[in-house]
C-alpha cells in the first residue's frame, strides 16, 4: 500500500515541474502525527527553500489526501546524524523513506519572501586554500546561502538621488520593478561607483517589500559568485539543484557580467540560465563597468541576448547633482549641513558617488566624536583626505604619478615584462586612465601598444582585487586613492 506521503508525492509529481519535483521532493522524508505533517530534508538549504517556494503546494496536495490542511513541518537533517527512517503516525502507512533524524525547529513564516542575497562577504561556505568549495567540508549544494528578507536590501529607489546623468537608468529600472518597461531584460553599465549596485539592489527591493507568498522569486549575485557557485556544483555533482535554483526565479539580477570574459563554460551556463528565464517569462538585470560593444572574448550568442533588452548607460554625476546627494546623504545621517560647506564638497569632489558619500561619512563621524558642528574648517580637514584640487588629470599626469606611486620607470612600465609589478601598474594606467579621461579601451591600449582587450582585463583585475579587499587590493586602492588625491595635474 502506498504511504501517505507517497499519496502525496504523486499528486506533486502531477502538478509540478518534473525538475522541482526531483530536485526538492524526492530527497524528502515524512510521518504524520495528529494532524502534523513533519517533513525532513538532508540539509537547511532544502528545508529552506522547501519552506519559502512549495510549502503552499504541499499543503494543497496534503489536504486533498487527508481531507483537511494539516500542519507542515519542514526541518533539516542534523549533520553527521546516522540514517533513521521516519514513520507515519497512522497505522496503514509503511516506513517512509530513510533519512537522518532531525530536532524539530520551528517552520519558517510563510510571509518570508523567497529572496537570495548572495555576495562575497555574507558566503558561509567552508573553502580550501585555493579558494574553492570542497564537498566534504560542507553538506550539498555547497555555497547558497538561505534566503533572506527584503530588509537586507541595502539600497532603494527612495534613497537614490536622480539627476540628468542617470535618470534613464533610474527610469528603466524602475520600470522592470513594475513591469511597465517594455523589455524583459535590462542592462546597466557605468564606471565604478556612480550607482550600479545602488540601482540593482533597489530593483530587488522594490520587488520584495510584498511580504506575502505572492512576492517574486528573486537571486542577486555578481557573475564570479555565479561561477564559483557552478564549479562547485559540478564538482560535487549537483548541477541539476544550481539549475533548479537559478532558471526556476522570477527575476534573476546578474552584477559585473564582464567578469565572464574568456570563461567559455561559465559563458554558456548564463546564456542557458538567460534563455531558461525568457522562456518563462522572467526577467533579467545586468550590470558591467563596460558597454556590451566593449566585451571581448564573450559568445556572440550572449552579447546578442546583452543587447536584446534595453540598455542605460550612467554618467558622472554634475555639481548639482552631487549637491542634492550629499542633502539626501546628510538627511540620512541626521544632520544638519551648512549650504556653504554642502557647495564645498559637492565642488571638489566629483570623481563618484562612492567618495562623495565617504567624505561626508567622515565628516559626520569627526563632528560627533569631537561633539562639535560641521563648519568650513572640519570640511577642509576632511577634504585634505579626498582632494586638493579638483582638475580633470590627463594621461601623461597618470602615467608619471603612477611610476611614482609605484617606484618604477616610464620604460618598465612600457616594457612587455610580466613581473608583477609592473602589470599591477600597467592595469592601474587603464583603471585611473578610464575613470578620469575621455579616452576609449582601444586609445589606452595604443598608448601601450596593447590590445583593447588587455586593457579590458586589466581594468577587471584591478576591479576585482579592490572589491574583494585582499592584501593586493588594500595597497593598490590605496595607492590610487593617493595617486587622485595628490595627482590631480594638467599637463600641458
Amino acid at each position: 500500500m502506498i504511504s501517505i506521503w507517497g499519496q502525496i508525492q504523486n499528486i506533486l509529481e502531477k502538478s509540478l515541474n518534473p525538475g522541482l519535483f526531483k530536485v526538492w521532493i524526492s530527497p524528502l522524508a515524512a510521518e504524520v502525527r495528529d494532524d502534523v505533517l513533519r517533513l525532513v530534508a538532508p540539509n537547511e538549504f532544502v528545508a529552506a527553500w522547501v519552506r519559502d517556494r512549495l510549502l503552499d503546494d504541499i499543503v494543497q496536495a496534503a489536504t486533498a489526501v487527508l481531507g483537511s490542511a494539516p500542519t507542515v513541518v519542514v526541518d533539516a537533517a542534523a549533520p553527521g546524524s546516522a540514517p533513521r527512517p521516519l514513520r507515519t503516525g497512522r497505522p496503514d502507512a509503511p516506513v517512509a523513506d530513510a533519512v537522518a533524524d532531525a530536532p524539530a525547529h520551528e517552520a519558517a513564516p510563510l510571509a518570508a519572501p523567497a529572496v537570495h542575497v548572495a555576495h562575497a562577504a555574507q558566503s558561509v561556505t567552508a573553502r580550501t586554500a585555493s579558494g574553492v568549495a570542497h564537498p566534504s567540508q560542507l553538506g550539498l549544494p555547497l555555497d547558497m546561502p538561505a534566503s533572506t528578507r527584503a530588509l537586507n536590501w541595502r539600497f532603494s529607489f527612495d534613497s537614490f538621488v536622480v539627476g540628468p546623468n542617470n535618470e534613464l537608468a533610474y527610469a528603466a529600472s524602475r520600470g522592470i520593478s513594475r513591469e511597465s518597461l517594455s523589455a524583459d531584460t535590462l542592462f546597466l553599465s557605468s564606471g565604478p561607483g556612480l550607482g550600479k549596485t545602488h540601482l540593482m539592489q533597489a530593483v530587488g527591493h522594490a520587488l520584495c517589500g510584498v511580504s506575502n507568498r505572492a512576492a517574486p522569486r528573486v537571486e542577486y549575485l555578481t557573475a564570479e559568485e555565479f561561477a564559483t557557485r557552478l564549479i562547485a556544483a559540478l564538482k560535487a555533482r549537483e548541477v541539476d539543484r544550481f539549475k533548479a535554483r537559478y532558471r526556476d526565479v522570477d527575476v534573476l539580477l546578474l552584477e559585473d557580467v564582464h567578469f565572464l570574459q574568456g570563461k567559455e563554460r561559465m559563458q554558456d551556463e548564463v546564456l542557458a540560465t538567460v534563455k531558461a528565464l525568457k522562456s518563462r517569462g522572467s526577467r533579467v538585470v545586468l550590470s558591467s563597468s563596460f558597454a556590451p560593444r566593449d566585451l571581448k572574448n564573450l559568445d556572440t550568442q550572449l552579447v546578442s541576448r546583452f543587447c536584446s533588452g534595453f540598455l542605460a548607460h550612467i554618467d558622472k554625476p554634475g555639481f548639482e547633482t552631487r549637491r542634492r546627494i550629499l542633502c539626501e546623504k546628510a538627511r540620512l545621517h541626521q544632520v544638519m549641513l551648512p549650504d556653504n560647506v554642502t557647495d564645498l564638497l559637492a565642488d571638489r569632489i566629483r570623481s563618484d558617488v562612492r567618495q562623495i558619500e565617504s567624505c561626508l561619512h567622515n565628516l559626520v563621524l569627526k563632528a560627533k566624536l569631537l561633539n562639535r558642528q560641521i563648519s568650513m574648517e572640519m570640511a577642509w580637514e576632511v577634504l585634505g583626505h579626498y582632494a586638493q584640487q579638483e582638475v580633470v588629470m590627463d594621461f601623461e599626469g597618470i602615467v608619471r604619478k603612477v611610476c611614482e606611486g609605484f617606484g618604477i620607470s616610464p620604460q618598465q612600465l612600457n616594457s612587455r615584462s610580466r613581473k608583477r609589478e609592473y602589470v599591477v601598474a600597467r592595469n592601474s594606467v587603464f583603471y585611473l586612465a578610464r575613470k578620469h579621461t575621455e579616452l576609449s579601451l582601444k586609445e589606452i591600449g595604443d598608448r601601450f601598444s596593447r590590445r583593447h582587450s588587455t586593457v579590458l582585463k586589466g581594468i577587471t583585475s584591478i576591479e576585482r582585487e579592490m572589491s574583494r579587499e585582499t592584501p593586493l587590493g588594500r595597497q593598490v586602492s590605496n595607492t590610487l586613492s593617493l595617486i587622485e588625491r595628490n595627482g590631480r595635474i594638467t599637463y600641458p
